[in-house]
């Protein structure tokens, strides 16, 4: 078993499972892991520093055999800076580089959502036009669902940009979205975009989740990309990396206090 981009944390009981059944699992994760257990079966690559995805580590571990995908990856994991870092070293011009972060862009936006429904495009049928693909370049080229997540996207992030902030604190602010799938799609890209736009505030996007609370998606201060997943650790179901993190499940009645501890975090 191969397991990208998810908590170790969060899925230690299946990953437990797997290694007691004598299952060799390969691991690579960016998200706070806990304890890693010592065990022959597991192969583990975490780094949780702010400054890197899973791509990324993927990449090393690759020795940089695929690493225009990497770029995509940093991109979409809103890691500009990285991804730049990388693709100037292989020499890509100014439109080659755009390229990959639309493409970083519109494969990170068709992860958000609370159920299928909410997506664009079926995660598995995504990775079936994905996975012949070695040339992102030419999956751009040849496939018209990027053009098609993306005009969604867009269509998104403005009804998203309209709203004002349901509160501002001193050093964060906090968006209360509609019960809406666009709103369920966008909390990653708009607390993206509030990173880049303010980035000495932390940001804070809740979306009803049809139990009578919230799904919370959290971006730390750009400026200093850290406490993200510290704070939503203190909350039932919360976790995530350092710069950008959530809760899957806020009730409505712990509202309060979670604005609190987001002052108190990032004030």
């Amino acid at each position: 078993v191969t397991a990208l981009d998810i908590s170790m944390a969060v899925n230690r009981p299946a990953l437990a499972a797997l290694l007691e059944r004598g299952v060799r699992v390969q691991y690579f994760d960016h998200h706070f892991a806990g304890d890693i257990p010592g065990h022959r079966n597991l192969t583990a690559v975490i780094d949780t520093d702010a400054g890197v995805c899973t791509g990324l580590l993927v990449d090393r571990h690759l020795g940089g055999s695929q690493q225009l995908w990497a770029i995509v990856a940093a991109f979409g994991d809103n890691l500009g800076d990285a991804a730049r870092a990388l693709a100037s070293g292989r020499g890509l011009a100014a439109d080659e580089i755009g390229a990959l972060q639309e493409l970083g862009d519109a494969l990170a936006y068709n992860a958000y959502g609370d159920s299928e429904d909410d997506l664009i495009i079926h995660p598995a049928a995504l990775y079936r036009l994905l996975a012949p693909c070695a040339d992102p370049f030419r999956f751009l080229r040849d496939e018209p669902i990027v053009a098609r997540i993306n005009a969604v996207r867009r269509d998104d992030l403005a009804r998203a940009l309209a709203l004002v902030p349901e509160c501002a604190l001193p050093g964060a602010s906090v968006y209360l979205l509609p019960d809406a799938a666009w709103s369920r799609r966008v909390r990653g890209a708009f607390g993206n975009h509030l990173a880049l736009r303010d980035p000495a505030l932390a940001h804070a996007i809740l979306s009803p989740d049809g139990a009578d609370g919230y799904t919370v998606s959290v971006r730390a201060p750009l400026a200093n990309p850290t406490g993200a997943d510290a704070l939503c650790r203190q909350f039932e179901g919360g976790g995530g990396r350092v710069g950008a993190a959530g809760i899957n499940h806020l009730p409505r009645a712990a509202l309060p206090e979670f604005v609190r501890r987001l002052a108190l975090a990032f004030g």
